[in-house]
């Protein structure tokens, strides 16, 4: 594994500290999202601690909100509850705490594997394969002079997760956008663990489809920005260190609220997962005030 990978990796490895109660710790200093915790890791960490009170059964679908700014400086705590335990279905719910209040909550449920009707929801638009989109490394000079110097800076972030959004810098005239993604490195042959990397992965740019045919940013100085919640369903199997496709859009922002949906393909076609989220795009009087999402 590369080391960033390795390093998601053992920030995905979670301490028992009794039989539903785990510690979860957060990344070294050298990561992105030091002023709070990164909603994507509590995201993940969250599934993780569940889907170690399930056994047989895989996770389907999760509901999360967060609730408070996580603190970097210190581990989190993840309470699970075991709601049901049932023949084909179980279902968790988990809370992340940190200082004595949660931070965070969410609920899991768990399917165990069986055959039935299928379909998806091809993708209905023309995409380049992942070689044929420019690195982050690799954008062209005249990108990288139309890009706002947050936005750079957020794309040109070492991180654990490989990205490679097609058209950045492009005009925007819809409010949709899509990106390839993977993890940068190979992963242990875990199902639990990809669930989780997606996850992870799933919280990095899904809101940003709220602002981009405004003209600004959730990585500029603009808007006051937040996840509220969080919904992903899992449809199909999948290898987060294979390149997925994260097709994003927002049917609708509305007082100072952003809402995007995220259907996620692998390089097959096939649609492995769908994601919904709302969050805070407050506009902000001064510079100074942006809460850094």
């Amino acid at each position: 594994m590369t080391h960033s990978a390795a390093e998601l990796v053992a920030l995905l490895d979670l301490e028992r500290l009794e039989d539903n109660l785990f510690r979860g710790l957060n990344p070294p200093e050298s990561w992105p999202f030091r002023t709070r915790v990164f909603g994507g890791q509590v995201l993940a960490q969250a599934l993780v601690a569940a889907q170690r009170t399930v056994e047989g059964l895989a996770a389907h679908s999760l509901h999360a909100y967060f609730l408070l700014a996580g603190d970097p400086q210190v581990p989190i705590i993840y309470d699970v509850e075991r709601v049901r335990d049932g023949r084909s279905f179980a279902t968790r719910r988990a809370v992340a705490i940190q200082h004595g209040r949660p931070i965070f909550i969410m609920s899991v449920s768990f399917h165990r594997a069986e055959p039935g009707l299928e379909h998806q929801l091809d993708l209905d638009m023309e995409v380049p394969a992942p070689e044929e989109v420019p690195g982050i490394g690799e954008l062209p000079p005249d990108v990288v002079a139309r890009l706002p110097a947050p936005v750079l800076a957020y794309w040109r972030r070492p991180r654990p997760i490989e990205l490679r959004p097609i058209g950045l810098g492009e005009p925007v005239r819809v409010p949709r956008r899509a990106v390839w993604f993977r993890a940068s490195g190979p992963l242990p042959d875990e199902e639990g663990l990809h669930r989780a990397v997606l996850a992870y992965a799933s919280d990095m740019t899904l809101l940003e489809a709220t602002t981009l045919v405004h003209g600004t940013s959730v990585l500029g100085e603009s808007l006051q920005v937040a996840s509220l919640d969080h919904a992903l369903w899992l449809h199909r199997p999948f290898r987060a260190e294979e390149w997925l496709l994260y097709v994003q859009d927002s049917p609708s922002a509305a007082g100072a609220r952003g809402f995007a949906r995220g259907l996620i393909y692998d390089r097959a076609g096939r649609l492995v997962a769908s994601v919904a989220q709302e969050g805070l795009i407050r506009p902000m009087r001064t510079p100074d005030s942006q809460a850094t999402a």
